[in-house]
């Protein structure tokens, strides 16, 4: 009866232990992905910031900025019909008002990604602002199970590619985080498409002013979902030279603000991702680890009760009794 108890039991120790690489190695790249219809808003904002207003002067205000992401299932799956790949199309919008109410700018983006991997997708409708781009590296999220290493980072505003840093591990809100900073240095970039008060990058055509912008981006990831629990970015833009800028050599300030994640944003997205962590945790961590455990656990009942039953001077069972031949 032993034997019989310990093979079964050695048949569930092998089941548990090949069952734990298998959710860590096999099922977890197939099954951590992003949803293609995921909605996303945030709110940030940028007290006391210089602007360029409709009246084309420079002023003080509090900036509110905010960004929505829409999951597009209809493009993604459309995409994904001609690679056979989980993707994910993310429409963006970044809306700023000054503080009466009043549009600052409005740009809009596409942005098409791998679902496991968060690795950028090259595509048709691929866009940032209007104008087509070509992204190359993470814009917006981190690949699950971040790495202690820095990755490329597609700057939307400049349109270029370039390395963001990784700064080190630190606790925010009760999360381990990993700090990453950008730094993009002065470059020439184009008008946007919308300006203060409506206006057209067209209608600056011909006026010898060329737009410049430089930023310094740092975002605090937590590594298991790679989701950055929080943002900030010190953003300038000016118009340099040309009648707009009032001459050859001459400045202007179009931006120069310190933006910040609105206090609300910053509590609902930490708490958003401390449940999706727990998902990925069991993944990664609690089954993989538990079932090798147990499996363990199960291997040792298992000898133990196969020894017991091989100790001498125990009885071995006693098998039934021939039936003796009946005679006439």
């Amino acid at each position: 009866m032993r034997r019989k108890a310990s093979l079964i039991l050695l048949a569930f120790a092998v089941f548990f232990t090949a069952l734990s690489p298998l959710i860590r190695f096999y099922a977890f790249p197939r099954l951590a992905k992003v949803p293609a219809n995921q909605y996303q808003k945030m709110v940030l904002e940028a007290k006391g910031a210089t602007i360029m207003n409709t009246q084309m002067k420079v002023v003080k205000t509090d900036l509110s900025i905010v960004q929505t992401l829409r999951g597009n299932v209809a493009e993604s799956e459309k995409i994904e019909g001609s690679g056979g790949r989980d993707l994910v199309v993310w429409d963006g919008l970044s809306y700023a008002q000054d503080s009466d109410g009043k549009q600052v700018t409005r740009i809009p983006e596409r942005y098409i990604f791998d679902a496991h991997s968060a690795e950028p997708v090259h595509a048709a409708g691929e866009m940032a602002d209007g104008k087509a781009v070509k992204r190359e590296g993470l814009e917006f999220k981190w690949p699950f199970l971040t790495e202690k290493r820095d990755y490329k980072y597609f700057d939307a505003r400049s349109r270029t590619t370039n390395t963001i840093f990784f700064k080190g591990e630190q606790n925010f809100r009760g999360l381990n985080v990993y700090y990453f900073e950008q730094t993009i240095p002065w470059v020439e970039v184009g008008f946007p498409s919308v300006m203060p008060g409506g206006l057209k990058p067209e209608q600056f055509e011909g006026t010898g002013t060329e737009m410049w912008y430089t930023t310094v981006r740092k975002f605090w990831v937590e590594p298991t979902t790679g989701a950055p629990v929080y943002g900030e970015e010190i953003h300038k833009e000016e118009m340099r030279g040309g009648s707009l800028a009032g001459g050859p050599g001459k400045t202007k300030t179009v931006f120069d603000g310190h933006v910040k994640m609105r206090e609300d944003f910053i509590k609902s997205t930490v708490d958003l991702v401390k449940s999706n962590r727990i998902l990925i945790l069991l993944m990664t961590s609690y089954l993989p680890w538990g079932f090798l455990g147990l499996g363990a656990a199960l291997l040792t009942l298992a000898l133990v009760l196969e020894a017991r039953s091989r100790r001498p001077g125990e009885p071995e069972e006693e098998s039934a009794p021939e039936p003796e031949p009946v005679t006439a």
